[in-house]
């Protein structure tokens, strides 16, 4: 994961520094969105300052997203959606898990496109969304068990 997290930053013209390669291959390899404190313990050798810097520069740079949660926990995952205008547009939702709080991203069922017909649908011609905060909530298959 680390030679296509450097690729990414290459990319998206972002210096490379082995924090944000280190955090962009760790976000990458998730199934499920990180707090701050799921990648602090994964890199105990690096400070919470270097963390919140790669963090806030990957999302800046569009590599990742921040997911707010209702328990005023920022949540991280790899990748965001980019439009003509370059500009990161977080075009999906989420599923949480209400037993072990794990966040999990649902891009299959949230195509942009479709998002877009079903706010012109149920608003208006000139409706334009740039970000979508939805969860869903209920249990992850392991707290199902």
């Amino acid at each position: 994961m680390a030679a296509l997290a450097e690729s990414q930053l290459r990319n998206a013209s972002v210096r490379i520094t082995a924090a944000r390669v280190k955090v962009l291959a760790a976000l990458l390899d998730a199934q499920r969105a990180f707090s701050h404190q799921d990648v602090q313990d994964a890199f105990a050798d690096m400070d919470r300052v270097t963390l919140y810097r790669a963090l806030d520069c990957l999302t800046d740079a569009g590599l990742a997203h921040k997911i707010a949660g209702d328990d005023r926990v920022f949540r991280y995952s790899a990748g965001a959606e980019h439009h003509a205008d370059c500009t990161p547009h977080h075009q999906h939702g989420h599923f949480k898990c209400t037993r072990c709080a794990k966040v999990f991203c649902l891009d299959s069922i949230a195509e942009a496109g479709l998002l877009q017909n079903a706010l012109q649908e149920t608003l208006g011609k000139g409706f334009q969304s740039h970000d979508i905060e939805f969860t869903i909530k209920g249990w992850c298959a392991d707290c199902a068990q």
